[in-house]
């Protein structure tokens, strides 16, 4: 994983989003509600919730869109009833894909997501079809750009709370774990006082798909078109330099 900055290419896509404010805002809505979902609803008891709901407001995300966030996590949202669905295919060149969504239109969000794989010379498959080639893993960033975390004490930290690997980049620290380590690896750091820019359970591709240009470019398409689609709250894929 190592060769493979997940931090790098989360940079490139952060930064090809930025006029693009309802993509960010989608962004905020995805982790206020993982926060949510693996911690309770209330920001004062959550503070993974906290730091979400706080980096909403930096990007002045309306209060309603964090409350609607929220609720949909803990199953308060009146008249509605959310599903976690995944979807799983091969988009143009071959490239292995997960579309994870939450929807309270099965029917809606199966239309979007085929429309945009067979848009873009993808393959919608059956669950299991590709997820065999991924590795569920946490995954940790505390950013280090001018410098002052000590990488022997940040790697010695992390790996008596029980993470697998720590990945040195330019500017922050890649930590990854068992899913069941996770929680405890993410406490203990911030209780060492550390602020994690990001922190989830994730899937990595254990191999990577290098298709030829055209195909590429379908790809990012295909790519671009799934994050617009309100429903859409991860997607995973096996893309070499996903720019």
């Amino acid at each position: 994983m190592a060769g493979h900055s997940k931090w790098k290419n989360i940079q490139r896509r952060k930064n090809a989003q930025d006029a693009k404010k309802g993509k960010i805002f989608m962004r905020h809505q995805k982790d206020i509600y993982t926060a949510a979902k693996q911690g309770g609803g209330d920001p004062d008891t959550n503070p993974s919730l906290r730091l979400a709901v706080d980096k909403a407001k930096g990007d002045n995300m309306p209060n309603d869109n964090i409350d609607r966030a929220i609720k949909k996590a803990t199953g308060s949202l009146d008249g509605a009833s959310f599903e976690e669905l995944t979807y799983e295919g091969y988009g143009p060149g071959g490239v292995a894909v997960i579309v994870q969504v939450l929807t309270d239109n099965k029917n809606r969000t199966a239309s979007e997501v085929r429309h945009a794989f067979k848009k873009n010379d993808g393959n919608l498959g059956e669950n299991g079809s590709v997820s065999f080639m991924f590795d569920r893993k946490g995954y940790i960033v505390i950013t280090n750009e001018d410098g002052t975390i000590d990488e022997d004490e940040i790697s010695l930290e992390a790996i008596e709370a029980g993470a697998d690997d720590i990945v040195t980049q330019e500017d922050a620290y890649e930590i990854y774990t068992e899913p069941e380590n996770f929680t405890n690896v993410c406490d203990q750091l911030r209780d060492s006082g550390y602020e994690l820019e990001e922190s989830e359970i994730t899937m990595f591709p254990q191999t990577f798909s290098t298709p030829d240009e055209d195909d590429h470019k379908k790809m990012l398409q295909l790519i671009d078109m799934l994050e617009d689609s309100e429903d859409v709250q991860d997607i995973f894929h096996n893309l070499e330099n996903a720019e």
